[in-house]
């Protein structure tokens, strides 16, 4: 007679090692700090980016997929792989606020470090000082309400999140929410204002349900472009004087 299975134990605590593990190789840092913007890219692209040989790529790609942090779709005969969620997203720009900068050896690496802190995606939301910016406008304006934008270090135990996070309770206006939906940002019926605290900026950028909108409007407007490899965000000259006008955000 067939007995029942036994259940499976329980378990233990957070394994974070086997994240670190992952983590901690920078070939496959590299390729998880690629894919930050939310795209989905070729193994060949990120093979280039990681600075390894196709054959060494394949191998960190199985194990980071194997790890739960990408994901990999089949178009044809190319695979795509992605970060597996936004919790990756978020862990990533924890990560990169706690890191060292990487010293700078070159004026192409000099110009690609600025052009990141000027403008960037964070998975799929605007950050760097055009992030910090546009959210400086809309606390200025009454559009937000509950913080400043600034990030308190002296508050870390209620303002600690870098992702997502709500621990300063941002709320949206009336007015906030009659801007949005007037420049062509779809809103629910209560949106929750969700912030990321900014890596390079140390200041809140918008994240979630308005951040997301926000950066979909922008591109639909081609003011903003992405570039194709890497988060860097490019503002088009329509988007610098379109931004200076409808946020008075100015880039130059």
């Amino acid at each position: 007679m067939p007995t029942a299975a036994e259940p499976e134990p329980p378990g233990g605590d957070a394994d974070i090692a086997a994240i670190g593990a992952l983590l901690g190789d920078p070939a496959r840092s590299r390729v998880l700090m690629a894919l930050d913007d939310g795209r989905a890219l070729p193994a060949t692209l990120l093979a280039a980016e990681a600075g390894v040989t196709p054959a060494t790529a394949s191998s960190h790609l199985r194990k980071l997929v194997d790890g739960g942090l990408l994901t990999v779709e089949a178009h044809g005969r190319h695979r795509y792989f992605r970060l597996a969620g936004p919790q990756v997203g978020q862990l990533l720009e924890a990560m990169t606020r706690l890191a060292p900068a990487r010293p700078v050896r070159s004026l192409r690496q000099g110009t690609r470090a600025h052009a990141l802190r000027r403008a960037r995606t964070c998975y799929d939301h605007l950050a760097g000082r055009l992030g910090v910016d546009i959210m400086g406008t809309f606390i200025d304006r009454g559009y937000l309400t509950g913080g400043d934008g600034a990030f308190h270090p002296e508050d870390a135990d209620r303002d600690h999140r870098t992702g997502y996070g709500h621990d300063v309770d941002y709320l949206l206006s009336a007015a906030g929410h009659d801007f949005l939906t007037g420049f062509g940002v779809p809103l629910p019926r209560h949106p929750t204002v969700r912030y990321c605290i900014d890596w390079s900026e140390q200041r809140h950028h918008l994240a979630g349900t308005i951040g997301r909108g926000l950066l979909r409007r922008l591109r639909e407007l081609d003011w903003t472009r992405v570039t194709p490899t890497d988060r860097a965000v490019q503002v088009s000259a329509a988007g610098r004087e379109g931004l200076r006008r409808a946020l008075e955000v100015d880039l130059r």
